[in-house]
């Protein structure tokens, strides 16, 4: 008892049941006080470099048990690639020479002024600035690298975002004769014996294909032939793979980069990357498409180009060839129909049915990608960057737009910690008042209309073509705001959520010019909402408060 009682005392730092002469009793317990703390803080120093010496150890032991995984991957990687990745290095040298002079250059005269170094200049070669640069020296692998970094927002510094959205794809085009080889290659027989002809002169060339009018041979048909440009699948492999070592070896070096899973982001990147260079993939998202279209019953509505697999191989895509304007070229689609308002709607439709009854979604509707037939029918053209999203995913989008459209803040709030998994508790009402104060910012978005116009050398006739101009560092701000203020409450959103939203930032553009009282998230001829959902939307945490 007087054991318990002392405990329960000594909390309030008195001892009333211990009866010695109090002096005594204060120096007793103040002395060994002293004692214990003198001795405490002398065993402090070697208890912590115990337990950092243990976490040491535990670390290096767990080194050297995914040392040989290492390894065996870099060894594995470096036979796949094979002497292709020799001469990789050799050009990826050159272009590290060639943007390390620029920043030299760029260093000497900002040293000259009384502004000092930027941090861009600070940085070196791994500012966004001038990692652009090298990316786009690199050529293919990477200015498709530097675009998905762009285009996934959930995964990079915003900083890298927003200045990749400046990553350009225009290359020379390859030589026609190098296109007519590979059609050779590929067709395994003459050219002449499949085509009545192809026109010599490119309709568009990027990094990694190349595109050709023809017409075939016997049927007439008009066509479009996408070639793969000569070694770009060496060059993507050897490049895919580098940076899957580097990502390795980082993740080895220092093993809380694989909280960030940077070896499993770079695998989907080439994962990506791989896919767009395999046409029988692209063809496979178009004929899914257009079996999407069949089956609603869409097809005298909008249309993707048919696929002629008899000309057709992984390095060569024919397909019909669709003619019409795209969605920004005011004169000529006034000229087509009557109703340009009409005609976004059903693009809307189109695209938002796709998305639940398709089994994927086109994921890159810029305008040279959707276009306004001479028929009145939507077109769908180029099928070489889908997306897949999950039912429970697209329900807590769909339940983000619907709130978004009525403004109910705590709803989307609700969506958004669906999509972006997380083991924190979040508090969903704080959540929804960030919300709406970002999204009161959309009003603010400044959009103006360019008109241009172009006399044709054969005819009098004037071509009016019209861009809606919206500040592009505003719409990027915009979701990257989004994209923090979430992170900031533990949530990481699935890319799927990125190219969604930029598909919408697209519409939101179109409905700019062609229909500007349009509310596409509110108007009842669109739909957006599906009975295919509804038992996923059960789900969402708000629901099952309801």
């Amino acid at each position: 008892m007087a054991i318990s009682t002392f405990r329960a005392s000594s909390a309030y730092g008195r001892f009333p049941l211990i009866h010695h002469p109090p002096q005594m009793a204060t120096t007793y317990i103040a002395g060994r006080s002293r004692k214990l703390k003198n001795h405490s803080n002398r065993l402090a120093p070697f208890a912590q470099y115990s337990q950092a010496q243990d976490l040491f150890t535990s670390r290096l032991q767990d080194r050297i048990q995914n040392l040989p995984k290492l390894l065996e991957d870099i060894v594995q990687t470096s036979i796949n690639t094979g002497p292709r990745g020799a001469l990789r290095l050799v050009q990826g040298v050159q272009a590290v020479i060639g943007v390390g002079s620029e920043w030299l250059s760029d260093v000497s005269k900002a040293t000259n002024t009384s502004s000092g170094l930027s941090t861009q200049m600070q940085l070196g070669l791994v500012s966004p600035f001038y990692l652009r640069r090298l990316f786009e020296r690199m050529g293919a692998t990477y200015i498709k690298l530097g675009q998905f970094i762009a285009s996934a927002p959930t995964l990079f510094p915003p900083e890298y975002v927003e200045e990749f959205q400046k990553c350009f794809d225009r290359v020379p085009a390859v030589p026609f004769g190098d296109i007519k080889t590979i059609l050779r290659q590929e067709l395994g027989r003459p050219i002449e014996s499949v085509f009545e002809y192809v026109d010599p002169m490119p309709i568009a060339s990027a990094s990694i294909a190349q595109v050709h009018g023809a017409r075939l041979k016997g049927s007439q048909e008009d066509v479009v032939i996408k070639v793969l440009k000569p070694g770009i699948e060496d060059i993507l492999v050897a490049d895919l793979n580098f940076v899957y070592i580097v990502a390795r070896v980082f993740e080895f070096l220092n093993p809380e980069l694989s909280r960030m899973s940077l070896v499993s982001i770079v695998k989907d990147i080439r994962e990506s990357m791989l896919e767009e260079v395999d046409f029988t993939k692209e063809a496979a998202n178009i004929e899914s498409f257009r079996r999407y279209l069949d089956s609603m019953g869409l097809t005298r509505q909008a249309t993707a180009p048919k696929v002629y697999y008899h000309c057709s191989s992984r390095r060569v895509l024919t397909m019909e060839r669709l003619y019409g304007v795209p969605l920004t070229d005011l004169d000529s689609i006034n000229s087509l129909v009557s109703n340009p308002e009409s005609s976004l709607i059903t693009a809307l439709n189109v695209w938002f049915g796709s998305l639940l009854a398709c089994e994927s979604f086109h994921a890159d509707v810029h305008a040279g990608n959707l276009w306004l037939l001479r028929d009145g029918r939507i077109g769908f053209l180029d099928f070489g960057i889908v997306g897949r999203i999950s039912p429970q995913t697209w329900a807590a989008m769909d339940q983000f737009l619907s709130s978004l459209a009525s403004e109910e803040y705590e709803s989307m709030a609700s969506a958004l910690i669906e999509m972006g998994a997380t083991n924190q508790n979040i508090d969903v009402k704080t959540f929804a008042r960030d919300l709406e104060q970002l999204f009161s910012s959309i009003q603010d978005l400044d959009t103006e209309i360019v008109v241009a116009t172009a006399r044709g050398t054969t005819t009098t006739a004037t071509a009016i073509s019209a861009n809606v101009v919206v500040d592009e560092r505003q719409m990027n701000a915009l979701f990257l705001d989004l994209v923090r203020v979430s992170e900031s409450y533990g949530l990481r959103f699935p890319r799927e959520f990125a190219l969604l939203l930029k598909q919408l930032l697209y519409f939101d553009r179109y409905t700019r010019l062609l229909a500007p009282n349009l509310n596409m998230l509110r108007d009842q001829r669109i739909t957006i909402v599906s009975n295919r959902t509804g038992r996923y939307r059960e789900q969402l945490p708000i629901n099952r408060r309801r």
